[in-house]
């Protein structure tokens, strides 16, 4: 194998009688589960259940921490003072830190959800402190960090062991943040779009932004979003293309 990349979704943001996403169809085929914490979706009976189906399957869990707002799922940016945000982020990744530990498992990583995870990646001083507050948890926790923003500058800053992380399934801007959900294109539905951008995204070690722009960049794990509708077949399509490229996909980021 000519590369190796980690392969990580969302998953276990249903809630109560409410469900989201095909969380065990996923686990089949990736190799990093990030799980979110009861802060933007997630209960502590989804939370236990998808630790075990996790573990069962042998793929490596992390936790998923949000801005607690379920009504919005995490997705609306919020005016939250970073030293609040920061034990927002212990307060959940030790919720998910127990049930992990009753379930006979350890958490491997930490990755931010949705606008917290946006916001991080347009501001260092946020990012760092997310961060920096999860390791002092756990000064094991390998990070997610989004490829190419600030995110990773704050990782690099910390000197904390980081997985950069890319997207098959959203856009980009040339600046290697995100494109806004709400803008045409921002999310890619078609499996064999995804797919290829993927496979040439890790072979060019750099990130496709919408405008033809490429940015290098370092790739250690390439996400899905499990709510992403079709997000399975998506999955299938980018572990079959990573396959028959010569790309292996694993969990163990160095």
């Amino acid at each position: 194998m000519t590369h190796t990349v980690d392969l990580n979704a969302d998953m276990g943001e249903s809630y109560g009688p409410w469900t989201m996403g095909d969380d065990l169809g996923l686990l089949g085929v990736i190799s990093s589960a990030n799980i979110a914490c009861g802060g933007h979706a997630g209960d502590p009976v989804v939370m236990a259940a998808t630790v075990k189906a996790a573990l069962d399957k042998g793929v490596s869990i992390g936790a998923h921490p949000g801005f607690e707002d379920k009504q919005n799922f995490g997705r609306h940016e919020m005016a939250i003072p970073a030293p609040v945000v920061a034990r927002m982020v212990q307060y959940q990744l030790g919720a998910l830190q127990a049930i992990a530990r009753a379930e006979g498992g350890r958490l491997n990583h930490l990755k931010l959800h949705g606008a917290l995870a946006n916001m991080a990646t347009r501001d260092e001083a946020l990012a760092h402190a997310c961060f920096s507050a999860a390791l002092d948890v756990d000064p094991d926790l390998l990070i997610f960090a989004i490829a190419g923003t600030a995110q990773e500058r704050a990782a690099k800053a910390l000197g904390a062991r980081y997985g950069a992380e890319v997207f098959a399934d959203r856009a980009y801007n040339d600046d290697a943040t995100l494109v806004n959900r709400a803008l045409p294109g921002a999310v890619i539905h078609d499996p064999k779009i995804a797919a290829d951008r993927v496979v040439q995204m890790i072979q060019a070690k750099s990130i496709f932004a919408q405008s033809g722009k490429i940015i290098p960049a370092r790739i250690d794990t390439i996400c899905l979003h499990g709510d992403t509708a079709g997000a399975l077949e998506i999955a299938r399509h980018v572990k079959s293309e990573l396959d028959s490229s010569d790309i292996s996909v694993s969990a163990n980021i160095t």
